[in-house]
């Protein structure tokens, strides 16, 4: 047996592989409660399936799967719009302190005050990044944080006795999310055309500036990496028609220290704290999408807020809920654990440090645009913020998508960008490489996507095939979401 067929053999052992009736890896301590009555005979089972195994093997199998995932801690991780930088790992000490980790939701207020004031301290915090005078931490996602958003905005307007407002303006490039977090909030959804600067169209919106408008939502820079230079105008133009602006704040990480949601005419707008403020992204979850609001919405805010009050005592904090609330958004007070993450990366940079963040997310963006443009078309040739779309319109028509390149990106060690969005590109490849990623990273990135481009010309079946060094092969993608096999079963 080769040593490459021995290491295959190993990354696919199961651990029924090495099971041994008899052998096992704990001992357990002699019961210290009085024993219990069996549950009724149809509620057991004359044998349970597990594999008989030493304390080594469950080790070594679990760390052989861990190896098989990607991760940002062990590789490049370039997904676009999403924003998966490294997380610092004070951010996890500083959570995993009992102080923080060991209480419970629903303990009287007086118990937790070190965990309200990191709360109120978070508030504040986010106020400042975003301008705003207002915000909650409730919402536990980015889209959480959207919908909190829109229904702030629908019982502002019915609350001015003008129900009628039933339109959300969202701009062709906007994400997913959008439409469909308008939607739940009752609106109807009326997208907005982008120009050829990949800017939302100013003679679109202005003609959609009825007495039906309820609001725009926007996302700043866009899904393309652009900032639009008319942002304030379109602030204007839905202000004027009474509508209100929402912005999505998830690609924030351009913007910190640098441009306030606020000053640019933004109502609310949400924040994703497992993006910019490098909390982690967890497969899914545990997110967080603090809303931060002007003036106008700052009595529509989801419960709860923390309040402070100052008392002969001392400064004293507790859980309040503002005159004109949409009530709770989910049974707590938010991802407690990810908001105490987002407090240590705030403070850890402070306002240079986030000013410099966002600055170097943009330089690394931009170098990767300039160092790529010859062998990958750019969506819209401007400078662009944090993140880059390419669209591989030429690759495709020499019979190579933007799939296929994906796939390759894996043999090389890199973890794939989003592919094919925003929607307006074709064939799109959006790269974020953000700020924590080092040139020589970068170059390496970039030597790679050379490779690819000349396999494209020389070899393009590796691209087809690809990729050829992952335990899974390529999968019928069309089939795996349709009928996803979610669970392994004992031979």
């Amino acid at each position: 047996m080769t040593m490459e067929a021995a290491s295959t053999q190993r990354t696919h052992q199961s651990l029924w592989d090495v099971a041994r009736p008899g052998r096992s890896g704990i001992r357990l301590p002699e019961s210290d409660v009085p024993a219990q009555a069996m549950p009724e005979a149809s509620l057991l089972r004359d044998e349970l399936r597990l594999p008989e195994v030493s304390e080594l093997d469950v080790v070594r199998h679990f760390t052989r799967l861990s190896q098989m995932n990607f991760a940002v801690d062990t590789n490049f991780y370039p997904l676009g719009s999403c924003t998966m930088k490294y997380n610092p790992k004070i951010n996890d000490v500083v959570a995993s302190q009992a102080g923080f980790s060991g209480i419970h939701p629903l303990q009287p207020e007086e118990t937790v005050q070190g965990a309200l004031e990191l709360m109120h301290r978070l508030q504040e915090d986010l106020q400042a990044v975003t301008g705003m005078p207002a915000s909650s931490l409730a919402p536990l996602a980015g889209a959480h944080g959207e919908l909190a958003g829109v229904l702030m905005i629908k019982a502002y307007h019915d609350a001015r006795g003008e129900s009628d407002r039933k339109v959300m303006l969202i701009p062709d490039s906007a994400h997913g999310t959008n439409p469909a977090s308008a939607a739940m909030g009752g609106f109807e959804v009326v997208s907005v055309p982008s120009d050829e600067m990949g800017r939302v169209d100013l003679a679109a919106v202005e003609a959609a500036c009825d007495d039906r408008l309820a609001g725009l939502m926007i996302t700043i820079p866009n899904t393309l990496g652009l900032f639009n230079p008319y942002i304030a105008r379109v602030c204007e133009l839905v202000h004027g028609a009474g509508g209100l602006v929402y912005g999505d704040g998830a690609n924030m990480n351009a913007l910190l220290g640098r441009a306030r949601p606020y000053d640019l005419g933004f109502d609310v707008v949400h924040l994703n704290l497992h993006k910019t403020m490098s909390t982690p992204h967890g497969g899914g979850g545990p997110g967080a999408g603090p809303v931060c609001v002007g003036e106008r919405l700052e009595p529509y805010l989801p419960s709860p807020v923390v309040e402070r009050v100052d008392a002969d005592g001392g400064a004293r904090y507790r859980f309040a809920t503002p005159t004109q609330s949409i009530g709770a958004m989910s049974a707590g007070h938010g991802n407690f654990g990810v908001l105490v993450r987002a407090y240590t990366y705030l403070r850890a940079l402070g306002a240079d440090g986030l000013r410099q963040a966002s600055g170097d997310a943009v330089l690394n963006a931009n170098y990767l645009r300039r160092k790529l443009e010859h062998v990958y078309r750019v969506a819209v040739d401007r400078t662009c913020m944090h993140e880059v779309v390419f669209s591989c319109r030429p690759q495709r028509d020499k019979g190579v998508k933007a799939l296929d390149i994906s796939k390759r990106m894996i043999d090389y060690g890199v973890h794939p960008p989003t592919m094919y969005f925003p929607l307006i590109v074709d064939e799109a490849l959006m790269v974020e490489p953000t700020e924590t990623e080092s040139k020589e990273t970068l170059d390496a990135f970039i030597a790679v996507m050379e490779a690819i481009a000349r396999e494209v010309e020389e070899s393009p079946d590796v691209l087809l095939e690809a990729p050829h060094f992952t335990p899974v092969g390529r999968l019928d993608e069309a089939r795996a979401a349709r009928q996803p096999d979610l669970r392994w079963q004992a031979p």
